[in-house]
């Protein structure tokens, strides 16, 4: 008879169906990306895939390695980085991004579960130092709509405009009109691959909660201080947007959902997660107001995700505890 330490927990649940699970969530948003951008979102997403599981794969036999690279893991780390490029990317830079992040970022430090950062935002930064010109300059226009999402001005993504344009009276006139919010809910306006609608990312992460393999705590943190502080500098005129703009434009409700989430790179203490939720969309609205860059979430992620092992020393003070 053998027996193990407590506690002993009995889940059908295993990190492969979670995986999957998370793979599932991201399809309305990527069904959507085809409805806005045509079928070269499609196209990039899954030469985002195919480039991580290859490089896990290729990486599994150097090495030999115990790795399954159809666990999940390297799939979402794929869909998640194509959905942080735009749709007219060329072709190899989803697979220098996947490569980059499978390799650099998760293997080189042990693999899943020991991974400091989020493999597809770092992933993200990189193509981003390494090619600023197609990260920001090549955005399209949804099939039936603007980059813009208000007609006649379509140079620009709504948080290009604000950063570029933000006192243009044409622009502070229109900004956060009830039609470019209603596009922005919905997704049809400019941006990366999946990062445009907040309705197909919000059904998809609503699962996730259901199921229990997302934490709340860390996308109501996030989105909910974007959304706090923006607000305010709102109020306080430095910043021509308002709230609703800044929670539903860019990356807030992609990286918020689906990418502060990350099991491997977030808190696990409740505490922990509202701190890096909270600290994390205050860093992304100090970004998007006053940094060069117009969107700031990749770096706050990244940035909360140096503090996870502090965030993680946390605590709460149990019932009868008697601290040293």
């Amino acid at each position: 008879m053998y027996l193990s330490a407590s506690p002993h927990i009995r889940r059908e649940v295993n990190t492969k169906k979670i995986m999957y699970s998370v793979v599932l969530a991201l399809m309305p948003a990527l069904i959507g990306s085809i409805v806005f951008f045509g079928w070269r979102a499609l196209f990039i997403t899954i030469l985002s895939v195919l480039s991580a599981v290859g490089t896990e794969y290729l990486y599994k036999n150097i090495t030999h390695r115990e790795i399954d690279p159809l666990d999940g893991s390297s799939i979402i780390t794929g869909i998640l980085l194509a959905f942080n490029l735009p749709v007219q990317s060329p072709w190899w830079l989803p697979v220098v991004g996947s490569f980059f992040a499978i390799l650099i970022v998760k293997q080189l430090f042990g693999g899943l579960g020991y991974n400091i950062f989020n493999p597809a935002l770092a992933g993200r930064a990189f193509v981003m130092a390494s090619w600023p010109s197609i990260m920001t300059g090549r955005w399209t226009a949804p099939l039936h709509g603007t980059i813009s999402g208000i007609d006649g001005i379509t140079t620009a993504t709504p948080l290009n405009l604000i950063k570029l344009h933000g006192t243009d009276p044409a622009v502070l006139s229109r900004i956060n009109s009830p039609e470019l919010l209603k596009h922005l809910f919905v997704g049809n306006v400019g941006g990366c691959i999946g990062e445009t609608s907040a309705l197909l990312l919000l059904i998809g992460a609503l699962f996730l909660f259901f199921r229990g393999f997302a934490d709340w705590r860390i996308s109501v943190g996030y989105i909910g201080t974007v959304f706090v502080i923006s607000w305010i500098f709102f109020l306080l005129h430095l910043t021509p947007a308002g709230p609703l703009f800044h929670i539903l434009s860019g990356g807030v409700m992609l990286g918020g959902l689906f990418m502060a989430t990350d099991m491997v790179t977030s808190p696990v203490t409740p505490i922990g997660r509202w701190i890096f939720g909270i600290v994390g969309g205050l860093i992304a609205v100090l970004i998007r107001v006053w940094g060069g860059y117009p969107e700031g979430v990749s770096y706050s992620i990244l940035i909360m995700n140096i503090f996870t092992p502090l965030l993680d020393r946390i605590k709460p003070k149990y019932l009868g505890e008697v601290r040293e």
